[in-house]
């Protein structure tokens, strides 16, 4: 792996400095403007910033990752070794052109064994995506440090760029923006190891990752942070609030149960609904009307039909 270097830069004029030339004042100004469109404009558009993997945490990898395979019909397609330096293990998992993710804790003191002390077990921790483009990204970076929003980890390695901004300041999980030498929402995805992983997509069973559900106090209060970083205005929806993303949206809703602020579910698109809750119950999941639980995280089954 390549070195790793840690960056501190602070505002766009600071990271040009810092070897960030390639991005010109024209292109922030060009993401600031499709900022301020308007939603239905907005629709004809590629959003700025692609759901490109969801990472869960759990206390032991391997009967989750069982769990998830059996159920989604869905097959690991990388293994990265660089996250031992965190403590970690950890499995990823193509659905569609994006990714699930497991990391689990190898090491004690680790800040996922921390989280899964907090919130009581498995569950969501990461919501991460994919920039169009270095001038969205570091536009959002400005954003969230206009609002107090810490950066827990940056890294740089060549055109890898990673941002992930504090679980602590957004409450309900990381939020990790990436951009890449080629920033392609269906192609290329670094920390799969780029490519290599298009043979190991299965859509038979599940399609695609549609929507995030972050249950939190304030719904409003936190859409409008999370949308004021992301460039997305929070539309209500009764005591919801939903932030869209290219590809999916971010749901806010009222805290659901004893385990307070967090990632709490997650939407997939399939095309057997009936033959998932099956799996799942076959395998002892709990079962509730068109949704399952697995790996701490409620998952809500859509019926679709796959595109051919």
């Amino acid at each position: 792996h390549p070195t790793t270097h840690r960056l501190s830069v602070k505002d766009y004029s600071v990271t040009q400095k810092e070897g960030h030339s390639d991005v010109t004042q024209s292109e922030v100004h060009h993401v600031i403007a499709f900022a301020k469109l308007g939603s239905k404009r907005k629709e004809a558009m590629q959003m700025p910033l692609q759901l490109r993997q969801i990472c869960l945490v759990a206390e032991s990898l391997a009967p989750v990752i069982d769990d998830l395979t059996a159920v989604l019909g869905i097959h690991p397609c990388y293994v990265d070794p660089g996250v031992g330096a965190f403590g970690l293990e950890n499995t990823l998992m193509p659905i569609g052109r994006n990714f699930l993710e497991v990391v689990s804790p190898i090491q004690p003191d680790t800040a996922a064994g921390r989280y899964l002390k907090r919130r009581g077990g498995d569950g969501g921790y990461m919501v991460i995506t994919q920039a169009d483009s270095k001038a969205t990204q570091l536009v959002a970076r400005q954003r969230a440090q206009d609002l107090g929003v810490r950066i827990a980890h940056e890294t740089l390695r060549k055109d890898w760029h990673l941002i992930q901004f504090h679980p602590g300041d957004l409450e309900a999980a990381f939020l990790e923006i990436e951009t890449d030498a080629f920033n392609d929402f269906t192609g290329s995805w670094m920390p799969v190891g780029g490519l290599g992983w298009e043979t190991l997509v299965d859509q038979r069973r599940t399609i695609d990752l549609i929507e995030v559900q972050l249950q939190c106090e304030d719904p409003a209060s936190l859409a409008a942070k999370w949308g004021s970083i992301i460039g997305a205005l929070p539309t209500p929806e009764s005591d919801h609030q939903l932030v869209s993303l290219n590809n999916a949206a971010l749901r806010f809703i009222p805290i659901q149960d004893t385990r307070g602020p967090g990632l709490s579910g997650l939407t997939v698109s399939v095309t057997d609904r009936a033959a998932v809750i099956d799996t799942a119950r076959s395998r002892g999941l709990e079962v509730s009307g068109h949704d399952i639980h697995m790996a701490g995280v409620r998952w809500h089954l859509k019926e679709t039909q796959a595109s051919t």
